[in-house]
């Protein structure tokens, strides 16, 4: 079996953090890690079965676990919006917010509630409305907010013709459009908060590649089966060749999202061959990534398209 880098995390005692898509895969680990550190964790979810098997697991590891759930679904700004509610309510700074929850080449188009591709809507859009929902309580907090990207953001561009895929679906393009999309609305994020002193740091992360269930049978996503990438993923991760755990590709997350050494506007990832794998590093930008004009566009037609305003009261 390979062996998982090790990372020490500090002390996140005094911290409240949000993990979305926590309730299995590399999110569980993040969520886990997290908690284990001392952080009080919060996991919206959409299946509450799952989510109540993760928060089970995380105790039985670590009883002393300060973890609860919440409702979400990224596909749903309505439920995204509710979320966003309930948190100010409660009116609890956050200190650290991962988004790590996403869908994966559904092989047919699909749309959100709100009539959305899926993928742009889920791994991106969703994230967007999350983000502005929470402003307020980010800032209190002096968030840290890691987004999980993919390799997939290497290449690729944005669709602007068809940003929702209307005609001429491609699962895998549009996948990628949504983590360069995702990728450039986080560090826009970063800029307008030093600009404006909201006082968040945003950056990036991505796992590489490990076995993940984002490539497993997803009946909801019309995959009935395991795709065939996953198996060879499966095998050369049992070998440790190349390729990542799910527990080391939790690690470029964990580290972005706390380390004292991690830096706003900047993208971690493994450190392996091809940064497949590996223990976590900072890493150049991917080309799609380093736009500031291509940032800032993709941030004014998400705030129109989300229908969310991107600001804090008082504040541009």
């Amino acid at each position: 079996m390979p062996r998982t880098p090790h990372l020490d995390l500090p002390d996140l005692s005094t911290r409240r953090a949000v993990v979305t898509g926590g309730s299995d895969g590399i999110g569980l680990g993040i969520a886990q890690r997290l908690a284990a550190a001392g952080a009080e964790v919060v996991l919206p979810v959409r299946n509450r079965t799952k989510g109540e098997a993760a928060v089970a697991r995380i105790r039985d590891a670590h009883p002393s676990a300060r973890i609860s759930l919440r409702d979400l679904d990224l596909a749903s700004l309505r439920s995204v919006a509710a979320l966003g509610r309930d948190l100010r309510d409660e009116g609890r700074p956050i200190h650290v917010l991962v988004n790590n929850a996403g869908v994966m080449t559904p092989p047919e188009r699909q749309t959100t509630e709100d009539g959305f591709e899926l993928q742009l809507g889920t791994n991106h859009l969703g994230h967007v409305a999350l983000v502005a929902h929470l402003l307020p309580l980010l800032s209190a907090g002096r968030a840290r907010v890691t987004s999980q990207i993919s390799v997939a953001a290497r290449s690729g561009s944005m669709s602007w013709n068809d940003v929702n895929w209307e005609t001429l679906y491609d699962g895998r393009r549009a996948y990628s459009q949504s983590k360069i999309a995702f990728g450039l609305f986080a560090l826009e994020l970063d800029r307008r908060s030093g600009a404006n002193g909201w006082g968040i740091t945003s950056n990036l992360s991505h796992p590489g590649v490990a076995p993940t269930s984002l490539l497993t049978a997803r009946p909801e996503l019309g995959r009935d089966r395991d795709t065939p990438q996953i198996a060879v993923i499966r095998r050369l991760s049992r070998a440790g060749i190349l390729l990542g755990t799910p527990e080391s590709a939790a690690l470029p997350a964990l580290y972005a999202a706390t380390s004292p050494q991690a830096r706003g506007g900047r993208l971690y990832g493994p450190d392996g061959p091809g940064h497949l794998g590996g223990g976590p590093a900072e890493h150049r930008l991917f080309p799609p990534l380093r736009d500031p004009v291509e940032a800032g566009r993709v941030w004014r037609v998400s705030e129109e398209l989300t229908s969310v305003p991107l600001t804090i009261a008082g504040t541009a």
